[in-house]
């Protein structure tokens, strides 16, 4: 029953592994002429399908494709001006080409954000092969929101199964750790400096 929905043309047939020693491509936008080409000189990390109504997906398909790299190896090559961000309030800014709405590049500006300092990519923009392969699938429940029937899920989830793409209705367990490692270290560091704070009051009173 798995095998037979389709979540992205990217993994319906199986993806290769990643090929030792890539060093990334060029991702283009669909614009015939004239398009969008961005430079990422680094291998992805955290590849993934994802179901959120954010993330940019081809047309008929359940899921994105999306990874991340360092934020340092991602160069506009041409068509900058073509680059508008398609929600300002989101927290991951989705730089797409204003003529074939492609999403080219997700960035956080936010520098307490946890991701901070690495770009969200699509990596089947690039013509070249050896990227990292999606290793599980995240926020799942939330294609529903994008029109999927609720009464497919089950079939969804087998067939994420299928591909080894286990689901998850958020991010990756370890992902979800690092997450919350990065916020106990803020609350950390808020908490010594109120400490300090309130003993150079005491010192100050006396």
């Amino acid at each position: 029953m798995g095998s037979s929905v389709s979540i992205h043309p990217g993994v319906d047939g199986g993806f290769d592994p990643a090929r030792a020693g890539f060093s990334g491509g060029t991702l283009c936008c669909h614009c015939e002429i004239d398009p969008v080409e961005i430079a990422v000189t680094s291998q992805t990390a955290h590849n993934h399908v994802c179901g959120c109504t954010k993330c940019w997906k081809p047309k008929g398909a359940l899921f994105s494709i999306v990874a991340v790299v360092p934020r340092i190896k991602v160069k506009v090559l041409s068509g900058r001006k073509k680059l508008k961000v398609v929600d300002e309030t989101a927290v991951i800014k989705r730089h797409a080409c204003k003529e074939c709405g492609v999403h080219m590049v997700g960035r956080i500006e936010n520098k307490n954000h946890p991701f901070f300092g690495l770009d969200f990519i699509h990596t089947e923009l690039s013509s070249e092969s050896g990227w990292s392969p999606p290793e599980f699938a995240a926020f799942v429940s939330s294609i529903i929101e994008s029109g999927a029937d609720p009464k497919s899920m089950t079939a969804v989830r087998a067939r994420l199964r299928e591909l080894r793409l286990e689901p998850y209705d958020c991010l990756s367990p370890p992902l979800m750790d690092a997450i919350a490692m990065h916020m106990a270290k803020a609350a950390s560091r808020v908490r010594k400096k109120n400490k300090k704070k309130k003993k150079k009051k005491k010192s100050i009173k006396r």
